[in-house]
C-alpha cells in the first residue's frame, strides 16, 4: 500500500489517508487501495471499531486528485466516480461501527467520506464542504443523498448548490459532527468513543448499527421489523447469557462476540 497506512490496535482498525503532500487527496490508485483495506475490515471479525483520519496536520482529504482528472478521458473519469461511490458505500456498509477523525480540510470527496462514517469528531476550525458545483459538477460518492438524512433537506441544498465551505464549529451545529475538539486530542477523544463501544456486546452492536442505518432509509412499520429480525440475533448468543450472569455476580462482562 503506498496511499493508504493501515494497522490494527485492540480491535480497532485504523485507516490513513496517506497522500500528505496532495492534501490526501483521491486519485485512483488510493480508491483502489483503500477499497481493498475496507474488504479485507469487512471480514474481519477480530476487528470491532474503525477509525479513518488523514496523514499531517493539514488535510483529512481534499476530495478528487483534480490534478489528475484533469489529465483523464470520460471514460476514466467515470471510471474513477464508480470507484469513489463504490469505496464509501462499502465503508458505509461495513458491520462495524466507523469514526471519521478529521483533522484538517474536508471538501467534496472528503466530506462524502466523512458523512459515510457513523461518526465525525473533528478539530477546532477544521474547514469542510460539498464544493462540486463550484467546478460545474455535482457530488457523486453519495454526498446528496447522505448529507439531506443527516442534516435536512433545506441545509443540505443551501450547502451543496451554494458550494459553502463551513467550519467544525458550524457542521456541529447542523448536526454532521459529533464532536468538535483540540488537534492535540483528537485520536485520543477517537480511539475514547471506539472504545466505550468495544466494551458492550459485539453481536449486538453490529446488530443496532445494521437497524438504525436500513431502519431509517424505509418507513416505520418496516423499520420496526428489521428491528425485531436483528433483535432475533441476539437472543440466542453467548454474550447475552454472559451478561446476565456478569449482573448477578456484580462484576464487567467478557464478551467474546458469539
Amino acid at each position: 500500500m503506498q496511499t493508504i497506512l493501515f494497522q490494527k490496535q485492540n480491535n480497532i482498525a485504523h485507516i490513513t489517508l496517506n497522500r500528505e503532500e496532495a492534501l490526501n487527496a483521491f486519485n485512483y490508485q488510493m480508491l483502489k487501495e483503500l477499497q481493498e483495506i475496507v474488504q479485507q475490515i469487512h471480514l474481519d471479525k477480530e476487528i470491532r471499531a474503525v477509525i479513518i483520519t488523514g496523514a499531517g496536520k493539514r488535510s483529512f482529504s481534499s476530495g478528487a486528485d483534480l490534478k489528475e482528472r484533469k489529465t483523464l478521458t470520460e471514460p476514466q473519469v467515470r471510471r474513477n466516480v464508480k470507484a469513489i461511490r463504490d469505496c464509501f458505500d462499502a465503508i458505509a456498509n461495513l458491520p462495524q461501527p466507523t469514526i471519521a477523525a478529521v483533522n484538517g480540510y474536508c471538501f467534496g470527496g472528503g466530506f462524502e467520506l466523512m458523512i459515510a462514517c457513523d461518526f465525525v469528531i473533528a478539530v477546532k476550525g477544521a474547514k469542510m464542504g460539498l464544493t462540486e458545483t463550484s467546478w460545474a459538477i455535482i457530488p457523486g460518492a453519495g454526498g446528496t443523498q447522505r448529507l439531506p438524512r443527516l442534516i435536512g433537506e433545506m441545509k443540505a441544498k443551501e450547502l451543496i448548490l451554494t458550494a459553502k465551505k463551513i467550519t467544525a464549529e458550524e457542521a456541529y451545529e447542523l448536526g454532521a459532527v459529533l464532536r468538535v475538539v483540540e488537534e492535540n486530542s483528537l485520536l485520543e477523544e477517537s480511539v475514547a468513543l471506539a472504545n466505550h463501544i468495544l466494551k458492550n456486546g459485539p453481536v449486538a452492536v453490529t446488530q443496532a448499527k445494521y437497524a438504525i442505518t436500513l431502519g431509517m432509509n424505509t418507513d416505520l412499520n418496516t423499520g420496526l421489523d428489521i428491528e425485531a429480525k436483528a433483535y432475533e440475533l441476539t437472543i440466542p448468543t453467548e454474550d447475552r447469557l454472559e451478561a446476565l450472569q456478569a449482573f448477578s455476580e456484580k462484576r464487567p462482562p467478557t464478551f467474546k462476540g458469539r
